[in-house]
């Protein structure tokens, strides 16, 4: 059991968690193993994603103070927080995928922005292509106007090599 002042200073440290993050995924975890558990965090470390396993009220608290608003009290289940840092989907996705082959996790919702997301809006969320992918489609899209005009360029050139070959052949 924790006492006040820890209870406090896991308060004010979810704060700043919840102030830093870019997303938040919770999640129903209840009748998951602990080598399950294990697994999910350590995925979701590598991705630059820290999961907590909190109580619904203290988590309440620290939204609070960080000005997310929330009701907490519909949250089913045993609570856990994924705080993505560094990428806004790579929790959601993490998760998602491994809700796939575990259903005893749950998806319970997130935060975006500020903005309270329902657990289907997650799971939309979870099925967006990664900010890698958004990009190579992006340079993909710029690249092909100018590939294209560097084809026509050189067929124009390689015209012109072909008919002074067919003139020279003559000669």
């Amino acid at each position: 059991m924790l006492t006040r002042s820890q209870k406090e200073a896991l308060v004010l440290e979810v704060t700043e968690k919840i102030k830093e993050s870019k997303s938040l995924v919770f999640v129903d975890f209840q009748g998951l193993s602990v080598t399950d558990t294990q697994s999910v965090k350590k995925e979701l470390r590598v991705a630059g994603v820290q999961y907590k396993v909190l109580k619904k009220r203290l988590f309440a608290l620290a939204a609070q103070n960080a000005g997310v608003e929330m009701n907490v009290s519909k949250l089913s289940g045993q609570f856990a927080v994924a705080f993505s840092m560094e990428d806004e989907i790579a929790g959601a996705k993490i998760l998602h995928n491994f809700m796939k082959t575990h259903e005893s996790m749950l998806l319970n919702g997130g935060v975006l922005e500020g903005k309270e997301l329902s657990s289907e809006e997650v799971i939309s969320l979870a099925k967006m292509p990664s900010k890698q992918e958004l990009l190579a489609k992006v340079v993909g899209s710029m690249n092909a106007p100018l590939s294209g005009l560097v084809r026509v360029l050189s067929g124009n050139t390689r015209g012109l090599v072909v008919a002074l070959k067919a003139i020279a052949d003559q000669k």
